[in-house]
């Protein structure tokens, strides 16, 4: 598991005026114009890796993380990695996609024939680079799901279709924050957690997924002071069993890394002493959330956790 993103057509001339050009003006215009088509094809952008020439407007794109951010924005997605498939909320639009391996595999890469890759880890970049223009976004590289709205509307040249989700995130937290209205306490805290199946516990921010953007960001919930202290600034924080109580919050949300489904680091936990004293736990706001649902940080995914916490909180 890691920690966890048409050309115009050109004006048709008469048969008149091409026959009034002369021959030289029309190796001109010629040379111009397959100037300009190629200046629209292609563009510069900034990445990691420095500037890579990229499709102007990409058609077939390819990628091991970024399913959802590309998604999101109205670009094709033909292949991504693993974890997109796993996704509830991609299923559909995923259902002619490929998954290309993790690390990605340049060889399924290539059967796709893609004009543009986007890349979270840089495993094999040189191979994929040579197959297309290779685009490498680091691990959660924004603050909040509107900059990644942003930066992949911006990769793709589809700028109005990341305005649009802005607005279609911002109705889903408008409408679930009237549906909690009178359910919670103004000063209730809100934490977020995850146990492993190896017993190891993670307290996590805003940004590194586990329905973070939609309780902080988008539902403005808050966090308790010392998850505000210690944990906002950064993805997510590991602390032993012992100090729980002290991350703990009036509402907690808990995931489980659980890919065996032993259920045996969820069952150890509730026979603990230390979940028993959690307040959380004994006023029966203690949540667990499904992984595969929670897990993803996609714009997509965000959208629909809102309602979901909404329900969590309401039921």
């Amino acid at each position: 598991m890691r920690l966890h993103t048409t050309i115009g057509q050109f004006a048709v001339f008469t048969a008149g005026t091409v026959l009034l050009a002369s021959c030289s003006s029309g190796d001109e215009s010629s040379s111009s114009a397959d100037n300009t088509e190629s200046s629209e094809e292609t563009r510069e952008y900034e990445t990691e890796k420095g500037e890579v020439s990229i499709p102007s407007e990409p058609e077939t794109i390819v990628t091991d993380y970024y399913a959802g951010e590309l998604l999101a924005v109205d670009a094709d997605v033909s292949g991504s990695g693993p974890d997109a498939f796993s996704n509830p909320f991609l299923e559909e639009q995923l259902s002619g996609a490929k998954n290309v391996g993790d690390p990605i595999d340049p060889e399924e890469v290539l059967e796709l024939d893609p004009d543009l890759i986007v890349v979270m880890y840089d495993d094999n970049y040189e191979q994929l680079s040579e197959i297309a223009p290779t685009v490498h976004i680091p691990y959660n590289p924004d603050t909040d799901v509107q900059e990644t709205l942003d930066t992949f509307g911006e990769l793709t040249n589809n700028q109005a279709a990341a305005e649009d989700f802005k607005d279609t995130i911002e109705e889903t937290a408008a409408d679930a924050k009237e549906r909690l209205e009178g359910t919670i306490d103004e000063d209730d805290t809100f934490g977020i957690y995850e146990l492993t199946d190896n017993d190891e516990l993670y307290v996590f921010g805003a940004n590194g997924g586990r329905g973070g953007q939609a309780i902080y960001n988008a539902l403005d919930l808050n966090a308790p002071e010392k998850i505000q202290e210690e944990v906002m600034g950064e993805n997510a924080q590991e602390i032993s069993m012992e100090v729980l109580e002290e991350y703990s919050a009036d509402h907690m949300f808990m995931t489980t890394y659980d890919p065996e489904d032993t259920g045996e680091s969820k069952e150890k936990i509730q026979d603990s002493d230390v979940w028993a004293n959690l307040d959380a736990v004994q006023n029966e706001q203690f949540y667990f959330l499904d992984f595969d649902t929670y897990y993803p940080y996609d714009p997509i995914s965000v959208n629909e956790q809102i309602d979901l916490i909404a329900d969590e909180l309401t039921e």
